[in-house]
């Protein structure tokens, strides 16, 4: 198994990608051991020295006049984690919860936060054992941190809750006592520092952003396939007018569409009898999928920086001895992040949908209605054109911004929320849906192809291979539900857009 050792630096996507992707052991840095040993050292001397210091001795949010005394610290900690632990709706995946751990592993690892070395090693001790906290995903407004979800992952280590362990939901103390793990007593701070952040929303933004770079590629090489399939020209994908432009995605998404289209007899029969001009939805593959680029860059490089940060309250500053308390755990940054990936899933069906329209429309498309040979008592391709619409429709309503929805907590103490966590969660719905829309037109494009009879340049040839290897020609009509499963599987699994990484 791969070890990554996490830094109190930043851990870069790469590593979060792995996590995310593939089952890994976690180690700390000695770096991260000395800084989070510095910042306990800090909140250890504020504890004996006295005096009201938010999160340490005094109630939280609109309760931080409530200075509370030495004997209670411990129960005030544990108090904060039960009581919030009262989420519903769907547990986060295995995937998720993986992501949510090693970024609140790596935020305490900053040396900020001011909790006990043992805490973060039973945390990473229960990571590394695959001992995942049950999260459910409902219940977080995105400020204060994600309050709730990670209440659920502060009660796992301490022996409340349920774990997942060895494919079965077991009662938390259980699972730690099977893995040989004692349930962490938490003191001053330990409870605020675990429940404050914004590891739940960051995750699932992440696992979003990349899955819909993987979509997005998929999008690219489907989007070739029916070009080539329609006859479309390549005119509009040429370098200089892009590069007058200057739009960064816009010129990379041209480019690997002359990459895909290149060299195969489609072109010859395009300049022949294709059209003086192509609609939209093939001219303008660049210009739509260059912005849809551009913001998943800039999502990633957002939430590269979110999943390394310091986002728990009050922060302390072991330098100078100080703990300031601030509001990073509100989860702006991460709110406008989701909304754009919903943005860009959205417009990646909504071309991929037309262009499947096109392709079934005899008038403009030049093949047969429906891309069927025997149109009327065959309705070829007619319900995947409908029921593609249908999910367009669906990921249109869900892509409302979900930052904009503030709604006011804790007695207006609270009074403006990022509502990040739900805006990330929905994300995953979504790209199911892209993916449902992309399968269907990867099956229309192998069928437009066929209709064409031409030979296609490598490796749009290796794409419609696999579509054939698993589905056969569909311009007869017969219970078509197997081939579409077969399409999906194609599309989710990443084989499509594994056949042309590197063009």
């Amino acid at each position: 198994m791969k070890q990554l050792e996490l830094t109190t630096g930043l851990n870069g996507l790469d590593t979060w990608t792995a996590i995310y992707r593939d089952r890994v052991e976690l180690c700390l840095s000695p770096a991260a051991r000395t800084a989070i040993t510095k910042a306990h050292e800090v909140v250890q001397r504020v504890v004996a020295q006295g005096g009201a210091v938010y999160g340490i001795n005094t109630g939280f949010g609109r309760l931080a006049g409530s200075v509370i005394a030495d004997d209670a610290m411990a129960a005030l900690q544990k108090n904060v984690v039960v009581t919030h632990a009262i989420g519903s709706g769907p547990v986060l995946s295995i995937a998720e919860t993986r992501l949510v751990m090693a970024m609140k592993i790596a935020s305490l690892a900053q040396g900020h936060s001011g909790v006990r070395p043992a805490l973060v090693e039973i945390l990473t001790g229960m990571f590394n054992r695959d001992l995942l906290p049950l999260i459910p995903s409902q219940g977080s407004v995105g400020a204060s941190g994600d309050l709730t979800p990670l209440a659920h992952l502060a009660a796992a280590m301490i022996g409340e809750g349920k774990i997942v362990f060895d494919g079965e939901v077991v009662p938390a103390a259980e699972a730690l006592a099977s893995a040989g793990l004692e349930p962490l007593s938490l003191q001053p701070k330990e409870g605020l520092a675990m429940l404050n952040g914004t590891q739940v929303s960051t995750a699932l933004a992440l696992a979003g952003a990349l899955e819909a770079r993987q979509a997005f590629d998929t999008a690219v090489i489907v989007g070739a396939l029916t070009t080539e399939g329609l006859l479309g020209s390549v005119g509009p994908f040429d370098d200089r007018l892009h590069r007058i432009r200057r739009q960064p995605g816009q010129i990379e998404v041209a480019r690997r569409l002359r990459a895909l289209t290149r060299g195969s007899e489609f072109r010859d029969k395009a300049l022949a009898h294709g059209r003086v001009q192509d609609p939209y939805c093939l001219r303008c593959q660049p210009q739509v999928y260059g912005a849809c680029l551009d913001l998943l860059n800039n999502v990633e490089a957002t939430l590269e920086l979110e999943a390394d940060a310091v986002t728990d309250n009050p922060i302390v500053f072991p330098e100078t001895g100080e703990i300031i308390s601030g509001g990073n755990f509100h989860a702006e940054p991460v709110a406008f992040a989701a909304d754009n990936i919903a943005l860009a899933i959205c417009e990646l069906g909504a071309l991929s949908e037309r262009r499947l329209a096109m392709m079934t429309d005899s008038s403009l498309s030049g093949l047969p209605p429906f891309l069927t040979d025997d149109p009327g008592v065959n309705s070829g391709f007619m319900s995947g054109q409908i029921a593609a619409a249908a999910m367009v429709a669906e990921n249109r309503q869900k892509a409302h911004p979900a930052s904009v929805d503030s709604v006011p907590t804790v007695v207006n103490y609270e009074d403006h929320v990022s509502m990040a966590t739900h805006g990330a969660r929905r994300l995953s719905a979504m790209l199911e849906t892209l993916n449902n829309i992309l399968a269907t037109e990867l099956l229309a494009a192998a069928e437009a192809c066929d209709h064409q009879g031409l030979e296609l340049f490598s490796p749009l040839a290796e794409v419609k291979a696999l579509v054939r290897k698993h589905v056969a020609r569909m311009n007869s009509d017969r219970a078509f539900g197997p081939a579409y499963e077969a399409a999906r599987e194609m599309v989710k699994s990443g084989k499509v857009a594994a056949l042309c990484r590197g063009i």
